[in-house]
């Protein structure tokens, strides 16, 4: 196989989230193999920091101020993709919050939040990318689930729960869509080092480090580490591949 099949040059590719952590680490692989970059997000501050970044890497990337749950939010997502590039060949759903507490702490409020955020606004992003990839003739679309897809947790009950809902989000959409060569994949990270994962390394000393042990490869994950999976699920090399979900967790899954 030729690196030609990995070669995104031309493709534009929104990555909701994309201006930190995770989604900045895939935003980056993603323009280092060519693609133009549509950081779909709600922080400024974060997203011109990252814009600037994505520009050094050659790339056209643009800046549309998203959130993943309103439905007028999405419209212009996907509309300003099309105005700016003419065509949407690559979703990362990588958007999402959690609020950690024991489960009979959360009120409903928070509990709807979390599932809003992780699960409705990956449905509503899909949804709305699945016509201009259909009328070109295909797309990727790549969902950001996590370990917690697989696992149950303690804390974080609300986001498993959305989280495990993108698993099998991604594979009935992968059914429904293959016909229209659209391929539906998730990448499910492990423990990585970003904004959100930080207050357990300073806040539950204890426990990242119980993790920390736990994990084959001896060490937390970084999120440029997210680069490579996600080029692959981007590009032509992943044509035959769909409705999967990839641990990339340092072997924590198969431990």
């Amino acid at each position: 196989m030729s690196n030609t099949s990995f070669d995104l040059s031309g493709k534009a590719a929104i990555v909701t989230g994309g201006n930190g952590g995770i989604g900045l680490g895939i935003a980056r692989g993603l323009a280092q193999a060519g693609a133009n970059i549509v950081v779909a997000a709600r922080n400024q501050q974060k997203t011109n920091s990252a814009l600037e970044e994505l520009h050094g890497l050659g790339v056209i990337a643009i800046s549309v101020p998203t959130e993943v749950t309103d439905e007028g939010d999405v419209a212009n997502m996907v509309r300003a993709t099309m105005d700016e590039f003419g065509r949407v060949d690559i979703l990362v759903n990588n958007a999402g919050m959690s609020i950690r507490k024991p489960p009979q702490d959360y009120t409903m409020e928070e509990f709807e939040r979390v599932i809003d955020v992780n699960l409705n606004g990956t449905f509503l992003c899909s949804r709305d990318v699945y016509e201009p990839m259909k009328e070109a003739g295909g797309g990727k679309i790549i969902n950001i689930g996590s370990m917690t897809s697989v696992f149950g947790s303690d804390w974080v009950v609300p986001y498993s729960a959305s989280k495990g809902g993108v698993v099998q989000l991604t594979k009935s959409l992968a059914i429904a869509w293959a016909k229209d060569n659209i391929q539906v994949n998730a990448i499910l990270p492990g423990w990585i080092h970003t904004d959100l994962t930080a207050p357990i390394k300073t806040d539950y000393a204890e426990r990242y480090e119980t993790i920390r042990s736990r994990i084959p490869h001896g060490r937390w994950g970084e999120p440029e580490e997210m680069g490579g999976c996600a080029v692959f699920l981007a590009s032509t090399a992943s044509d035959y591949v769909t409705g999967v979900s990839i641990p990339i967790d340092g072997g924590y899954v198969a431990f």
